[in-house]
């Protein structure tokens, strides 16, 4: 049984420290699914560029950055293009596209982050429409979430992401800090109601700025609201973006100044570690002609100062992931951290490489970022349900099964 090999195990990991002490989600934003916001659903094209609305990453894009050392790519999607109608069927095509990205990506060891990259809206016949305004409601939007979660549910690799960026109730269209708490909340309810047990990322009103998280300007601050956050599986964490330049837009290659990075980051990593909250960083980055060795190149110097902060406060940052990637994306993008159309890698792949992770962490099957006590629910778990796992399969022979627990444990001596 079981318990025949948990009770030597439990006296392992009492030996057995931290296996790794770098964050557990380093990567990057894979745009495309998201383009072509003016024309919805629109035309897909699985080709390249051309006239066409939107494209999925290829396998290609994943292979590149898995090759850098990233491990967690965020997927931004439009919803419209998901469900085709409120509370509707889930479109087939579309799911095909998502799935095979998803099933890619997720076979190499990868997370996956599923993001409606929608800011809280729905377009209707060109009509942009709010949460909580009357015709979209929170019920929608849990509607959507307990569909996707009965779909990757039994993929532990894949991480619901449940909204990008909200649009404060300062903003045509825009929603209350409450308003989008109820829709969090609903949403949460009916990814557990549909028997998934993944990661959440809950992020805040106002475009979820970690500098703004306990501003007004766009409603109730989220310091205030989002403590009213429930998971029954208590298993999320708050995801805001933080740009560098004077508004925090990420619309101009200006950086404030070389610690504005981290500095915006101050309030609210005491806000998670005050109230025992988890935080991700889902969007930032650096124009790529600031990073260089010019005085006044000073990007480089403060995505540095930022993560190593994030990475010195790993009790309540869990990672992050770059933008962006993609494709589509042109070589004169700002923050464009694909190669160049040369084949030339972009300045900012490069300062970021040396500080990933990597790909894999054998042993670590509750994806946390270290191989400690905490993993052996997470392998019986695993090992009753019959899920693969590539963290679990520590003989590699690409079943998690009983002949995983003796490297399981070697790992473990090993630290």
């Amino acid at each position: 049984t079981l318990l025949t090999w948990v009770t030597p195990l439990v006296l392992v990991f009492a030996m057995v420290g931290s296996a790794n002490g770098q964050l557990p989600f380093q990567g990057v934003n894979l745009s495309g699914a998201e383009f072509g916001s003016q024309n919805l659903p629109g035309t897909y094209s699985g080709v390249g560029p051309g006239p066409y609305d939107y494209i999925y990453p290829p396998d290609s894009e994943v292979d590149y950055f898995i090759g850098k050392g990233m491990n967690t790519f965020r997927l931004p999607f439009r919803w419209e293009r998901l469900q085709r109608s409120l509370n509707g069927n889930l479109d087939a095509d579309e799911l095909d596209r998502m799935n095979g990205f998803v099933s890619y990506t997720t076979g190499q060891g990868a997370h996956v982050i599923l993001d409606p990259h929608n800011f809280a809206q729905y377009v209707i016949n060109g009509n942009v429409n709010a949460i909580g305004g009357g015709t979209v409601t929170s019920s929608h939007l849990a509607d959507l979430w307990g569909k996707v979660a009965t779909e990757f549910k039994d993929n532990p690799n894949v991480i619901f992401g449940l909204m990008n960026e909200p649009v404060g109730a300062n903003q045509p269209n825009g929603i209350s800090t409450e308003d989008w708490l109820d829709a969090a909340n609903a949403s949460i309810a009916a990814i557990r109601a549909a028997g998934a047990d993944n990661l959440i990322l809950v992020p805040g009103n106002g475009f979820s700025g970690a500098f703004s998280w306990e501003l007004n300007f766009y409603g109730t601050p989220n310091a205030d609201v989002m403590l009213n956050v429930v998971d029954a599986a208590d298993n999320f964490a708050f995801e805001v973006h933080q740009y560098l330049d004077g508004n925090s837009s990420g619309q101009s290659a200006s950086i404030a100044y070389q610690g504005i990075g981290r500095d915006r980051l101050i309030d609210f990593t005491q806000w998670l570690k005050t109230n025992g909250y988890r935080g991700f960083l889902g969007e930032f980055g650096a124009a790529n002609s600031t990073i260089g060795d010019a005085a006044n190149q000073i990007g480089d110097e403060t995505i540095n100062l930022m993560l190593d902060y994030v990475d010195a406060n790993d009790d309540v940052w869990i990672g992050w992931t770059w933008w962006g990637g993609g494709p589509w994306w042109s070589d004169s993008y700002l923050f464009a951290i694909d190669p160049l159309s040369n084949g030339e890698d972009q300045p900012s792949i490069g300062l970021l490489e040396p500080r990933l992770a990597g790909i894999l962490l054998l042993g670590d099957c509750n994806l946390d970022g270290v191989v400690d006590f905490s993993d052996i629910p997470s392998m019986i778990e695993l090992l009753q349900s019959g899920v693969y796992l590539a963290q679990a399969d520590c003989d590699k022979n690409d079943v998690v099964d009983f002949s995983d627990i003796t490297p399981f444990i070697m790992i473990l001596i090993a630290g």
